[in-house]
């Protein structure tokens, strides 16, 4: 186990010089969290808005140096930055044309956004919710564990860097081995695997900007081994936010799975996530009802605890497809906490049988439908 420590990377990276005569990029500020997870190294490199695009010499600088001590196998530097007012006022840019002002990066240096490349994974899909506690992460892992049932090559990325919770259902321990270059994924049920989580201890806090997550999670796509894959399983964090607008934007998706609760207020925000798809352009291929109701284990009975059909009317209304619904089911619950997921531990069940039907449908989905290509998106 590597032995580096949050003081070798900082004395490491003091070495570089910036600004005054004698000052380095430590002793001005400019390392912003650092990270240090058994020879796995993050920080952010603060600049100011208008050397933003010359920075990226003094990240590969850092990222260099920090190499040079014994025991790194992998440094994740992102550049971050305040973009200040002008004196005259507020600073005023014109949102781009179908976006909203979030969308459109108000505020931000004019970027032009190329999606990264993935030759080697056929289809990327997000599992997103528009609100956390909807169990999106239980679907998605036995998810991705019934698409390997169907003979697919499956893998499965955990983006939520601020919880993640893929280490835990799957029951990875330790870290991931790494040939110097590359990371390589952890295995687990048939599934490739990945998460922040299994580079930085359960109970460390990810404190990051939103440049620093992005970062995190580009090297988790272009610095892993993930080998041919059919498809890549997305686990997104929940919510609309900046994490999951720069993946739509950055990662050439094929398409989005959105799950809810039959509740109306999760149906708010699970339309405020179709909606953020439809804006970049990323097709949504249909709806997950979780929690749909509860089963009496002494009478059979149905109790449809947060409402009932929510989320199929949803599904109509917004002209997408509807997937399934998955019941509240102690097993579900249980072999997700023990690391033992019901699609892979007890597949004859009629809780794996469930989420083998959803795979079907959405692996029909995939095979009949051609997504429209999202287009190159310039932020102003």
């Amino acid at each position: 186990m590597s032995n580096v420590t949050k003081e070798q990377v900082l004395k490491a990276l003091s070495k570089i010089p910036f600004g005054d005569a004698g000052s380095n990029v430590v002793a001005a500020g400019k390392i912003q969290g650092v990270v240090v997870k058994d020879g796995h190294v993050g920080f952010a490199i603060e600049v100011d808005p208008g050397q933003a695009a010359s920075a990226g010499a003094l990240k590969t600088t850092c990222e260099n140096a920090v190499y040079e001590v014994p025991g790194v196998l992998s440094v994740t530097a992102a550049l971050t930055s305040h973009n200040s007012s002008p004196a005259g006022g507020p600073e005023t840019r014109k949102p781009q044309p179908g976006l909203s002002e979030q969308a459109s990066g108000q505020g931000r240096p004019k970027v032009a956004l190329e999606k990264d490349s993935f030759p080697h994974i056929k289809k990327i899909i997000a599992v997103a919710s528009g609100k956390g506690g909807v169990g999106k992460s239980t679907i998605a892992v036995n998810l991705a564990i019934a698409l390997s049932q169907l003979g697919l090559r499956i893998g499965l990325l955990d983006a939520d860097v601020y919880g993640p919770s893929i280490p835990k259902m799957l029951n990875l321990k330790g870290k991931p081995d790494s040939d110097g270059k590359q990371l390589k994924p952890m295995q687990a049920y048939g599934l490739k695997a990945m998460s922040i989580g299994l580079l930085v201890d359960e109970d460390t806090p990810m404190i990051w900007r939103g440049p620093m997550v992005m970062s995190a999670l580009r090297q988790m796509l272009k610095d892993v081994d993930w080998g041919d894959l059919d498809i890549l399983v997305v686990d997104m964090p929940p919510g609309t936010g900046d994490a999951q607008l720069t993946m739509a934007q950055n990662v050439p998706m094929t398409g989005a799975v959105i799950v809810s609760t039959p509740q109306e207020i999760a149906l708010i925000d699970a339309r405020k996530g179709i909606a953020m798809f439809e804006k970049t352009r990323v097709p949504v291929l249909g709806l997950i009802e979780n929690m749909a109701y509860f089963v009496s284990p002494e009478s059979g009975e149905k109790s449809f605890i947060f409402g009932q059909g929510g989320a199929r009317q949803t599904a109509e209304n917004m002209g997408t497809s509807f997937l399934g619904e998955v019941p509240l089911y102690m097993t579900i619950r249980e072999t997700s906490d023990e690391g033992t997921p019901v699609t892979a531990t007890q597949p004859d069940s009629e809780e794996a049988q469930i989420f083998k039907t959803i795979a079907q449908k959405l692996s029909n989905i995939l095979e009949t439908d051609t997504p429209k290509a999202a287009p190159k998106i310039v932020i102003e």
